[in-house]
């Protein structure tokens, strides 16, 4: 359910309106639905990027999914994601606290990735690599997120660099966006925007994006 403070979804970027999107399925996004293992892994094209940095537990850390990233070449001709970005990416799927990604983890962090990059560049029409403050209103405005002016100056206060937001905190913004909802949504069992946390569990799940 989307309502103020809420993304309707998090890579529909078709140009609806807010919160008219199809529903978000359970670990997906809105016209961007998490995987489904059916077929083997083996078989995925992304399979050969995953298996050749993760560990023997396979998983990834951050700096495994760095090397993974860069080695597939997602970010196009954007620099590559930072360690730290990377680190929030895991973040945002780590529902169990390992600090480490599995595979299908990575598919789904995969299809928001593209998702991302896509508006990403529809934005950046001078490709000059970086896209506007006013812009990056827009995206979140898009994605479906209802914020006050006040939240989104904060936004562009904190990732942006002499005005311009640059690629990879573009993508930075997007995870820390969908996993603090996420985080918030489900504690908020109403579905009415208010949430009473514990001071230890609002540190849990702040510090660990």
């Amino acid at each position: 359910m989307a309502y103020p403070g809420y993304g309707g979804g998090f890579g529909n970027f078709s140009g609806q309106m807010p919160g008219t999107g199809p529903p978000v399925l359970p670990g997906g996004y809105s016209g961007y639905p998490a995987y489904v293992n059916s077929y083997p892994s083996a078989g995925d094209p992304m399979w050969t990027y995953f298996t050749a940095v993760a560990g023997q537990d396979g998983e990834v850390d951050a700096e495994e999914l760095q090397k993974c990233l860069t080695q597939s070449g997602i970010s196009g001709t954007y620099s590559p994601f930072s360690l730290e970005t990377c680190r929030i990416m895991i973040a945002m799927l780590d529902r169990n606290y390992t600090g480490k990604m599995g595979f299908n983890e990575f598919k789904e962090l995969w299809t928001a990735l593209n998702a991302w990059k896509q508006h990403f560049i529809t934005i950046d029409q001078d490709r000059s690599g970086t896209v506007e403050h006013h812009e990056l209103n827009q995206a979140i405005a898009a994605m479906g997120y209802r914020l006050s002016p006040q939240t989104l100056a904060a936004i562009v206060k904190r990732y942006s660099k002499n005005g311009r937001i640059f690629f990879d905190d573009y993508v930075a913004c997007c995870v820390k966006l969908r996993a603090l909802t996420d985080f918030f949504q489900r504690r908020d069992h109403l579905q009415q925007g208010v949430v009473n946390f514990i001071y230890d569990d609002f540190l849990q799940g702040t510090m660990a994006i």
